[in-house]
């Protein structure tokens, strides 16, 4: 394939990626806006998992709208308008949710609330549709799920700063004692998150960015699958059930993870917000690391880059920290934690079934650490699994449309289309957590990460017998 050969469009891909830092900051912002709505409008912690279940599912409605669209006009609706003209559609969408929450915080209305994030979701279905396949693309196809890792990386930049900024509109300064929060202060942010994907929306518009990359092309014309469809390949079947999971597992974490320092550490709603933020941190320090292969094949400099991404995006999680005067004196010790981190990911020699089978695992660890201590060293537990989690979808993402050819772009929508893992294991956490404790509803995202151990066994098996080995990409300097 030709885009094997080529370099790495940096000028049409770095536009492309403030979508992906678009999503990361509504996304941890719901982890703020759970323990803020719970209390404004009297919720259980079941009640409260609503916002990640209205977030998450509009992904599911989007991708099935998408699907319905397509076969009803005999043609991929995408590949009709384009991929840019898509992700400008997508963001329209978006605003148009972000507007709901000038009337929702007026009225106080949390259903009017759920209304907006969901219709924000459901522009970013459409973004994620269009998104993650075109950072793929736009370079050499063997760096593909390392430019979609770097893509995550500027995603969770955005999930570092968004608890910092919603939280600071909703209480203030981390040093005033005021403990108050008024539901109409969260409408400002949202509405200004609204202006900004209006003009992204203009700008990607008039942008380089290509209506169907090369790559994709090429990629249709040269697949010589017999299969009718992309859900006969079992390595994408399997990869929904797995993108399911993980999400659940990523986003259950975190947003329980308020409630259980609430409840069991006597934290404050309002000095939460750093942990949280630390959480989405720990996985841009996971993709940042999990992304030196996209910008170097020289192994030496690739061991180099190991040890000082990490460490460099941590610095920025402790930078945006100071500058909202939180104390970060709790902060320092995880350095360690991150070494783990490290570790993996050079015994993982850049194989992504191998990856999600060591992450996975360390998942685990963590969970059941985070479950069985208590204090500070629980915490640090169950913000670590952000770190575990930070490669996994780029990981599941392409070892599921492995072997798809042109069957690639109908399996990406059945992928997105899982992302409504995060609403609903999040709501069977909160019920778990409900029926017996908080730090007791973490065995949820225990069997969450059992299942992803059992599809990097099981996926490596089906790949090779399909004759794709991703070893020969690492032997081969990748």
């Amino acid at each position: 394939m030709n885009s094997e050969n080529k370099q790495t469009n940096w000028a049409q891909f770095i536009p492309l990626v403030t979508v992906f830092f678009f999503w990361g900051f509504v996304a941890a912002s719901n982890d703020i806006l759970i323990p803020v709505f719970k209390k404004t409008f009297d919720l259980t912690q079941l009640q409260s998992q609503l916002v990640s279940l209205a977030f998450y599912i509009a992904y599911t409605v989007g991708s099935l709208l998408y699907l319905l669209i397509s076969y009803l006009t005999k043609g991929d609706i995408i590949n009709r308008i384009g991929y840019k003209n898509s992700l400008a559609l997508g963001l329209f969408i978006s605003a148009i949710g972000t507007l709901l929450f000038y009337p929702a915080a007026n009225t106080g209305s949390f259903p009017l609330m759920l209304s907006g994030l969901f219709i924000v979701a459901l522009g970013f279905s459409l973004q994620q549709t269009v998104a993650n396949p075109l950072a793929i693309a736009l370079g050499p196809i063997n760096t593909g799920s390392q430019r979609l890792t770097l893509a995550g990386g500027i995603n969770n930049l955005g999930t570092t700063i968004g608890p910092l900024i919603v939280s600071y509109a909703i209480f203030g300064s981390s040093a005033s004692s005021d403990t108050n929060m008024s539901i109409e202060s969260v409408k400002i942010p949202y509405l200004i998150l609204g202006a900004a994907f209006l003009l992204v929306a203009v700008f990607l518009k008039f942008s380089s960015l290509p209506d169907k990359p090369q790559a994709i092309v090429e990629s249709d014309s040269e697949a010589a699958s017999s299969k009718s469809s992309a859900l006969k390949y079992p390595q994408l079947v399997l990869g929904m059930i797995a993108i399911f999971v993980y999400v659940g597992v990523e986003v259950s974490t975190a947003s329980n993870l308020p409630a259980y320092m609430e409840k069991n550490l006597g934290f404050l709603t309002k000095d939460i917000a750093p942990y949280i933020s630390l959480y989405w941190a720990s996985l841009m320090i996971g993709r940042w690391t999990g992304a030196v292969e996209a910008f170097t094949d020289k192994m030496s400099v690739q061991q180099i880059l190991r040890f000082i991404a990490p460490y460099l995006a941590f610095g920025v999680f402790l930078l945006v920290n100071a500058i909202a005067k939180h104390d970060l004196t709790p902060f320092y010790v995880y350095a360690l934690i991150i070494l783990v981190l490290i570790a993996a990911d050079m015994a993982s020699k850049g194989n992504p079934a191998r990856m999600l089978l060591i992450f996975s695992a360390l998942g685990i660890v963590a969970l059941l650490v985070g479950m069985t201590t208590d204090g500070m060293i629980s915490v640090y537990a169950f913000t670590s699994v952000g770190l575990f989690c930070s490669t996994l979808w780029p990981c599941i993402f392409t070892l599921a449309v492995s072997g798809l050819g042109k069957h690639t772009s109908q399996g990406s929508s059945f992928l997105i289309m899982m992302v409504m893992g995060g609403g609903f294991v999040s709501l069977l956490q909160g019920y778990v957590a409900d029926e017996t404790t908080i730090q007791t509803s973490y065995i949820v995202g225990v069997l969450c990460f059992a299942y992803l151990v059992f599809y990097a066994w099981k996926v490596s098996a089906i790949l090779k017998n399909q004759g794709i080995n991703f070893d020969k990409k690492v032997s081969g300097g990748h």
